[in-house]
C-alpha cells in the first residue's frame, strides 16, 4: 500500500503542478521508489525480502519520509 501511495502522490503532484519549476524531478523522487517497490512486491524474491522485519522497518521509514516529502512539495 505504501508503494502505491508514493506512486500515486508522485503522479498527482506531476499533474497538478504542471508548469512549475523542476516539477518532473520533484515528482520522480516519489514515482521511482514507489514504482520500484511496487514491482519488487510481485516477485518471489521481493515477497520473501519484504516479509523480513528489517525490510519492513526500512520500508516504513522510507515511506514515511516520502509521504512527508510529498506534503512539503
Amino acid at each position: 500500500m505504501g508503494a502505491y501511495a508514493a506512486l500515486a502522490a508522485g503522479l498527482i503532484n506531476l499533474r497538478y503542478q504542471t508548469g512549475a519549476d523542476s516539477n518532473l524531478s520533484k515528482s520522480l523522487v516519489l514515482i521511482i521508489p514507489g514504482a520500484l517497490l511496487f514491482a519488487i512486491s510481485f516477485t518471489g524474491f521481493g515477497k520473501r525480502l519484504l516479509q523480513r522485519q528489517t525490510a519492513a522497518a526500512i520500508t516504513i521509514a522510507g515511506g514515511g519520509l516520502l509521504l512527508l516529502y510529498s506534503f512539503i512539495l
